[in-house]
């Protein structure tokens, strides 16, 4: 989490950090082996090198890059929480309810779905 302080602090407002701070830290209680690092001024988590989740944010919304293949499989529980989405992300309005599950779901999909890459991106 120190490696995103310094994001959460410069790049977000106050509004915007009290919604990804705990996302954030919510996503390292449930998965506490994932590495943090920023990349492409965004925050993402990986394991064992490779790519498991990005975060990056704008002004109305936070985009979540889970790759495309995840973003296939999870497209209906994206819409079903009312999420706006492309094949490569979804974005959450920051007024919108987060779908930790849903987030939680991705998440371990990617990990075990990329046990054996040895790649960062699939």
């Amino acid at each position: 989490m120190d490696q995103f302080q310094e994001y959460l602090t410069k790049e977000l407002s106050e509004a915007q950090r009290k919604v990804l701070e705990p996302l954030f830290e919510h996503i390292l209680t449930e998965f506490p082996d994932l590495q943090t690092r920023i990349a492409w001024n965004q925050p993402m988590f990986t394991d064992h090198g490779t790519f498991i989740l990005g975060i990056s944010s704008s002004k109305k919304h936070f985009s979540v890059s889970p790759e495309v293949k995840t973003m296939a499989l999870f497209n209906t529980r994206i819409e079903a929480s009312g999420y706006s989405q492309t094949k490569n992300i979804f974005r959450i309005l920051w007024d919108q309810p987060v779908d930790e599950k849903l987030i939680f779901d991705i998440i371990r999909f990617n990990m075990e779905d990329k046990a054996d890459c040895q790649t960062f991106w699939r």
